[in-house]
């Protein structure tokens, strides 16, 4: 997939929400594996249906901390493992070749620079799901990070298994192209300096930041460079999933992102250089549809 562009999946979370499946705030991706196992595979089929060339495992919110709020802290290798054999059964049946990626995602706060911890205390954590993951996906994603310090610690442990890294960071609201800790592209990217990187994104923020961060993100030569976005409002400041401030909880999707919509924005990153778009918390199979055929009309506005 190294000369053209990769087309990743959507969403996971809201998308087993929309077909029926009950998501708990602390363990929604959990959740989703323990009681509608088919649903996932299926979820993960249709975005192989819909055109994409890579598909993310159901690991997102499989980590310790949030699997102990509900006293399940001891199916964590488990369910890890469980989520890559529902990516690998879903991907069976494709008729193209589909790569796995697995995904490693914050350990204390999606958006939440100010709880990453030090490394010394993260960076365990995160080579024992990258150990779990590694036998059965073809990259590790480290995504939604919230500042350089978060990736630097996903990152090194990630490069340990020796597959291919891919780090995808969540950008600020304001649309500046800035990480949510404040520090650029750039700066985050600088500290990543001598590990095999070799795919750079922005994710999980609204898709006009990452518009903004586009031509960052592709001056830093990586191979694979792009993005992913959300399609829902404004992540308040100190938000959590399962908090109880006013603020916390769900956020509403907006409404001006539907596939055509949003693949109006995807069309810009590719104008721009980008070499992987894809879709985060919000899109589904259509908007996977959609830009899987801007892909390959291959009519890049200028």
């Amino acid at each position: 997939m190294e000369n053209r562009v990769v087309l990743l999946d959507g969403g996971m979370g809201r998308e087993l929400r929309s077909r029926g499946v009950p998501i708990l705030d602390t363990i929604w991706s959990a959740n989703g594996l323990i009681v509608a196992p088919d649903v996932v595979v299926q979820i993960h089929r249709d975005y192989i249906d819909a055109g994409a060339d890579v598909i993310t495992t159901n690991t997102y919110g499989i980590i310790r901390s949030e699997l102990a709020k509900e006293g399940i802290e001891d199916r964590f290798a488990a369910l890890n493992v469980q989520a890559c054999e529902l990516a690998r059964e879903a991907r069976e049946t494709a008729e193209r070749p589909v790569l796995i990626a697995g995904s490693l995602p914050p350990l204390r706060g999606s958006y939440r620079p100010d709880l990453v911890g030090a490394r010394e205390e993260i960076e365990p954590l995160y080579r024992e799901q990258a150990m779990l993951l590694a036998p059965h996906v073809d990259l590790l994603l480290c995504e939604t990070m919230s500042s350089a310090a978060e990736a630097l610690a996903a990152v090194s442990a990630a490069a340990e298994t020796g597959l291919p890294v891919w780090v995808a960071f969540t950008l600020e609201e304001d649309d500046s192209g800035r990480l949510r800790s404040g520090e650029t592209i750039t700066d985050a990217m600088a500290l990543l300096e001598g590990f095999p990187v070799s795919g750079v994104l922005a994710n999980c923020c609204p898709p006009e930041g990452i518009s903004v961060a586009m031509l960052e993100l592709v001056a830093t030569g990586r191979p694979h460079v792009g993005g992913y976005a959300n399609t829902f409002g404004p992540v308040p400041v100190g938000w959590t999933l399962d908090g109880g401030g006013e603020s916390d909880g769900l956020i509403p999707t907006r409404d001006d992102l539907d596939a055509d919509a949003y693949a109006t924005h995807a069309q810009g990153w590719l104008n721009m250089g980008a070499t992987v778009i894809g879709g985060c918390c919000g899109t589904g199979p259509a908007h996977t549809a959609r830009q899987r055929r801007l892909i390959d009309e291959a009519v890049f506005i200028t």
